[in-house]
């Protein structure tokens, strides 16, 4: 297929309520879309970035002049077989791999939908349905924390995450299991808040029966995490540490951690997510999909993914009405029933993208002909 034209937007769209982790708050979502066209169809992908570099050093600003002055015209014009090539191509760029990804995913969802078949099909996915989970961001009180994850429990969510940090924990935790009891599906996200001298505080989590802690140290660690693991029962979930297939053999090689979370954005794409996923397979490491505070697309990208077989621990792949008044694509992603959603069977992401919607949220726009 042919890429005869890219056209790149920045759109920033306002959350339903503000969303705080233990480094950002946010009240929009400052993000680019890449439309590619080819062969009369057109493939869409969604950066993750955030618009600070408080999760990686990405932002929605690098993000921007990577795709304007390096990806696009490296891709507008030319011949592409599958969309495998891409990451080929942009292999000799160091790092910038949420650039990256904002392209590639696109190619992916214009070859599926050049070949008619769903972006799960052309990936290699298994499932028809997935079980999801919510995310869950800090509030100013414990209670207010308690509140919404009642909330999630009774849509029916089959699994929690609330975000952590020093001072804003055991006690959150504790209040958690007395409300909802051990049963309930649960766990934390540290997002790098705490060191090696927090291993008391992290170890008194352990009888709490918590699914997983994720990232708990520095976010480009992975041997503190090996000598805390070694301290833990609750297994550690990496996140902001594994950007590669080599990252994720090492930190698997050191016992740095007992699960991965695979983001897109952060790996550079399907083609680096597949081969993360193949490698975690194989050494008996589950994987689930971690969201970013996608819009529509980079949700149904999120979907396609997670349709793989070694997803077996429900993702932050929520329905659009968690973040979102109205989204940029139609119908919505909603859940078929509660905790549940539909792995789309129609061609690329299987839904339509609001041009309409996308034109009023766009703060700026460019178009890249072959």
């Amino acid at each position: 297929m042919k890429i005869d034209r890219i056209t790149l937007r920045r759109v920033q769209a306002p959350l339903k309520a503000p969303f705080e982790t233990s480094f950002i708050r946010m009240e929009k979502k400052d993000c680019a879309i890449v439309s590619v066209h080819g062969d009369g169809a057109t493939g869409y992908g969604e950066s993750t970035a955030f618009s600070a570099p408080y999760y990686n050093e990405e932002t929605t600003d690098t993000i921007w002049y990577m795709l304007e002055q390096y990806l696009v015209p490296a891709l507008a014009g030319r011949e592409v077989a599958h969309p495998d090539e891409i990451s080929a191509l942009f292999a000799p760029i160091r790092r910038h791999h949420m650039a990256i990804a904002t392209i590639e995913t696109a190619v992916w969802d214009l070859y599926a939908k050049r070949e008619g078949v769903s972006l799960s099909q052309a990936l290699g996915g298994t499932k028809q349905e997935l079980d999801v989970g919510v995310s869950i961001g800090i509030e100013p009180t414990v209670e207010a924390v308690v509140r919404n994850v009642e909330r999630f429990v009774e849509q029916g969510y089959k699994r929690i995450k609330v975000k952590i940090k020093p001072g804003f924990d055991i006690r959150l935790v504790d209040a958690i299991r007395r409300k909802f009891g051990d049963s309930l599906p649960l766990m934390v996200d540290a997002n790098s808040a705490y060191t090696l001298a927090d291993v008391p505080l992290l170890k008194a989590l352990d009888p709490y029966n918590l699914m997983m802690i994720e990232q708990p140290l520095a976010h480009d660690d992975i041997v503190d995490h090996a000598a805390l693991q070694r301290e833990l029962r609750t297994p550690i979930c990496l996140d902001e540490s594994i950007h590669t297939l080599a990252d994720a053999r090492h930190a698997i090689e050191l016992g740095s951690c007992r699960i991965i979370n695979i983001k897109l954005g952060r790996v550079g794409g399907f083609t680096n997510a597949k081969k993360i996923h193949d490698l975690c397979m194989e050494r008996g490491i589950p994987v689930w999909c971690g969201g970013m505070l996608e819009l529509g697309i980079g949700r149904l990208h999120n979907v396609a993914l997670s349709s793989l077989s070694n997803f077996t621990i429900p993702g932050d792949v929520s329905a659009s009405s968690r973040f979102w008044e109205r989204d940029v694509v139609v119908p919505e992603v909603d859940l078929i029933r509660p905790g549940v959603l539909a792995v789309p069977t129609g061609s690329g992401i299987g839904h339509e993208v609001c041009e309409r919607t996308l034109d009023e949220w766009t703060v700026a726009k460019l178009t890249r002909d072959a």
